[in-house]
């Protein structure tokens, strides 16, 4: 079987890798030649995923992937087109499907008979559909459903453990006819292993969900459902920190009840999905007004912890603020919608002076993304934990020396040791 991959990113790689990895040949497409350059030569382009540095090396050597920016050379051979290509939204919550149309534009400009597209990039529903097949059909000359077939297969993997989670969840699809669903189905099987898991409702595999737009749904209905979930703790953690009760606690309490999960309040939700995905729902069904809550909810928790630091330190003008982590997650390098940003804009309102470190970055690269990098052991007079890195849970106040206050977003550092120190220490959710 020879499939295209089209966007070599974070989630397109690894799937690359994946399926040359059950002995297909890959051909990988990015409109980003140094990706293309780093990929051909075995090199991932991005750190902090796990086994793909490894995997990668290996089937570029066995010569099952090669990479381009030539589609010409990419879709015409290929029996599968599976588009994991960028979408995003603007301020107003109004999907951006540039990238998209362009990548579909190329796809269909080569697309020939025989051949099923497959978009695995979350989407408003309908929009495969309504959008990607009339685009294919008109850049192809060829009629959807007899020449070639569009399914939508959401993925469903977190960056730095994609190769585990394509085995611990079912692979969800949804044809636009049941061709279209068997030929993915098809696919699927072919490049994916599954764990067992008993605690599904049936065995772990290619789950056909009927439709492209039940396919659609279902990857916006589980994102924006943990939206809300951590909507409501954050509420709660407000709630709690302005009347002395621990909400760690109360969590832990509450999720000991078998039917219950409330997730740990933050000071952000960040990354491509959370942020993103609710947004994308609203705009299907802008009447969600439990969905537009939450995501205002979350959107107000940087202020809110910049908030509790001016409370525990005073008037922050001119006081030097460590922002602890520019990544929107512990452990992966990468700050699409991260916290640190609004974080920052808050400090920097209030007329602080504001500095930002994060173990992944190098002092370069934070200059290139706006802030004045930091380094532990400098003096600073009041710090914000804002990533949940494993190198701050050992955090003492010996890192940050002349600190008078912390807040920390992520519960990870030790409140009795900072306060033992005289340090005022707060919590998310915690007096």
């Amino acid at each position: 079987m020879t499939i295209a991959v089209v966007g070599l990113g974070k989630i397109g790689l690894p799937l690359a890798v994946q399926y040359a990895g059950k002995g297909h040949r890959v051909i990988g497409v990015d409109v980003n030649p140094r990706v293309v350059e780093l990929v051909g030569s075995g090199t991932e382009p991005f750190p902090g995923e796990a086994d793909l540095d490894v995997r990668l090396k290996q089937v570029v050597a066995d010569g099952r992937l090669r990479a381009t920016t030539d589609y010409a050379a990419a879709i015409p051979d290929a029996s599968h087109v599976v588009v994991v290509v960028p979408l995003f939204v603007d301020a107003e919550g109004v999907p951006d499907f540039g990238w998209m149309d362009a990548a579909t534009g190329d796809i269909g400009a080569h697309l020939t008979r025989g051949t099923t597209v497959i978009y695995e990039t979350t989407l408003p529903v309908g929009t495969t559909r309504t959008r990607w097949k009339p685009a294919l059909e008109q850049r192809s000359g060829l009629t959807c459903g007899t020449d070639f077939w569009v399914a939508f297969s959401p993925e469903r993997v977190l960056t730095g453990r994609v190769f585990a989670d394509l085995r611990r969840y079912p692979k969800l699809i949804g044809g636009l006819d049941p061709v279209a669903a068997d030929r993915a189905r098809a696919l699927y099987a072919a490049v994916l292993d599954f764990d067992d898991r008993p605690d599904l409702p049936r065995p772990n595999g290619v789950w056909d969900l009927g439709s492209a737009e039940a396919a659609e749904l279902a990857k916006l209905a589980e994102t924006t459902y943990r939206d809300v979930n951590i909507g409501l703790a954050n509420q709660f953690a407000r709630y709690a920190g302005e009347h002395g009760i621990d909400i760690h606690a109360v969590i832990d309490a509450s999720n000991s009840q078998p039917y219950s999960h409330i997730h740990r309040p933050g000071i952000a939700v960040g990354g491509h999905c959370i942020p993103v995905y609710p947004r994308l729902y609203l705009w299907n069904d802008p009447s969600a007004t439990v969905v537009r809550a939450a995501r205002d909810a979350n959107s107000e928790m940087p202020a809110y912890a910049v908030g509790l630091l001016a409370q525990s330190y005073g008037d922050l003008a001119g006081a030097r603020v460590v922002v602890l982590g520019a990544a929107y997650r512990g452990g992966v390098k990468e700050t699409a919608f991260s916290g640190v940003f609004p974080t920052v804009d808050a400090l920097r309102a209030a007329g602080a002076d504001v500095v930002v470190h994060d173990p992944l970055y190098a002092d370069d690269e934070l200059t290139g993304l706006g802030f004045t990098a930091y380094h532990l052991g400098e003096p600073v007079d009041a710090a914000i934990v804002q990533a949940d890195h494993a190198d701050y849970r050992g955090l003492g106040p010996a890192d940050l020396p002349g600190i008078r206050a912390l807040v920390d977003g992520r519960a990870l550092t030790d409140a009795t040791r900072w306060r033992e120190a005289g340090v005022l220490h707060r919590t998310i959710g915690v007096a």
